[in-house]
């Protein structure tokens, strides 16, 4: 994978309702959730965009840009319509986005790189990760040709990432892990205590 051809996008947007609060401004073991996952990928792309519908607080950087969701309420899928309709709007040449979630601490650049590793772009214009029998919708490559049909679905209501993805057809990458589980994402107390457990 050509990495100048891809913009990363951090899904930010959402209204964290089963955790309370804004998950990504939480602390976890020394830094805020959102940082776990920016310290990650920032260094991997040319740039990072951060989807978020009002003011956090995060380790700023020059290659991090931030946009509002075009249109709120439309969960993920329009987190990742907004990432592309920025592109479009900017003028920028990217002909991809990877998208990461703000609730994932354990997942690494590792698993990053793994995930690319098993793509080949000739196989579809979109790609989720799988692990252990768990697929990752947040997790995902998509190609910016599924711009106007992914506008044409949202238009009439459709906003399950999974249902959207196996309507227009997504190529499962698997990724194997043996101790702590990198695509562990918080959602609620419980979960965050849980992962505090980790060592």
């Amino acid at each position: 994978m050509d990495h100048n051809n891809i913009l990363a996008v951090v899904l930010a947007g959402g209204k964290s309702q089963r955790f309370g609060k804004d998950k990504s401004q939480i602390r976890f073991k020394g830094k805020m959730l959102i940082d776990h996952i920016l310290s990650e990928i920032v260094d991997e792309f040319n740039e990072t965009l951060i989807v978020v519908n009002k003011p956090i607080s995060f380790t700023k950087s020059k290659k991090i840009s931030l946009t509002k969701d075009f249109k709120e309420g439309l969960g993920p899928l329009g987190g990742v319509l907004s990432a592309m309709k920025w592109i479009k709007n900017n003028n920028k040449k990217y002909n991809w986005i990877s998208t990461f979630p703000i609730d994932t601490p354990f997942f690494t650049k590792k698993e990053l790189k793994k995930f690319y590793e098993k793509i080949n772009i000739k196989d579809s214009k979109l790609f989720f990760v799988k692990s252990k029998n768990t697929r990752h919708n947040i997790f995902g490559l998509w190609s910016l040709d599924l711009l106007k049909q992914l506008e044409k679905d949202l238009s009439v209501g459709e906003r399950k990432v999974e249902t959207w993805a196996n309507s227009i057809g997504v190529n499962v990458i698997n990724i194997d892990y043996k101790n702590i589980d990198p695509f562990f994402n918080i959602n609620t107390k419980e979960d965050f205590d849980n992962a505090m457990k980790v060592k």
